[in-house]
């Protein structure tokens, strides 16, 4: 099966194109802005240089969060534009779910994928649930668990501390192979269904300016 991986929710924009789990070509950069226009050159390259075309992939994949709201939004549209005019389906695959997917030897622990967020906060997903909050408010997993992702090693030092058993790993951003892989698990229905939306845990920063009421002065 070919995949082109679409990835811009975190603070690596990647685009990958996956055959039968095997990586054929990628492009990646590491950036704090602007994921939206140098994903959609990527996609481009990576079309252009393996010699292939949107319509010879099996499926689109990209990323749905949790992460930047606005890298997040531009990378489903993208995906959503080149899966409808390839006709092709469009799959989404969390951050976390790419990162554990990278993690087969943690000796069957949960994995909980930790990203930075924004004044002092976290994103934390869990496996059974996405959370945005403060990083000295972690819940107690109750249980032996893997910390992936950005902030994963603050967290493992802070629940380490509360004597939690924690493993930390050294997956920090999620890869197109694996996100690729995922999606191939959602597409055959061997995982729970996930819609290609975005995963916004926090409200938009930006809001719209409030309406004037203006008296009519008959």
């Amino acid at each position: 099966m070919r995949i082109l991986a679409l990835d811009s929710a975190v603070s690596r924009c990647s685009a990958t194109i996956v055959a039968d789990g095997e990586v054929v070509f990628g492009r990646q950069q590491d950036l704090e802005r602007g994921h939206a226009s140098v994903l959609a050159v990527m996609a481009r390259d990576c079309l252009r240089e393996s010699g292939l075309r949107a319509a010879d992939m099996d499926l689109i994949a990209v990323t749905v969060g949790p992460g930047s709201f606005t890298g997040i939004r531009g990378g489903i549209a993208l995906a959503q534009g080149i899966a409808v005019a390839a006709h092709r389906p469009v799959v989404g695959v969390t951050v976390g779910e790419a990162l554990a997917d990278a993690l087969p030897h943690v000796g069957g622990r949960r994995v909980w994928c930790a990203i930075p967020s924004r004044r002092g906060r976290i994103f934390l997903e869990t496996g059974d649930s996405v959370l945005s909050l403060p990083i000295g408010e972690l819940p107690d997993p109750g249980e032996p668990i893997a910390v992936a992702g950005g902030a994963a090693p603050e967290v493992a030092a802070r629940l380490a501390a509360r004597g939690v058993n924690v493993m930390l790993t050294d997956a920090r951003l999620p890869a197109g192979r694996h996100i690729a892989v995922v999606a191939e698990r959602r597409f055959r229905e061997t995982i729970r269904p996930l819609p290609a939306e975005p995963l916004y845990v926090d409200a938009p920063e930006a809001k719209l300016p409030a309406r004037r009421v203006i008296a009519n002065r008959a």
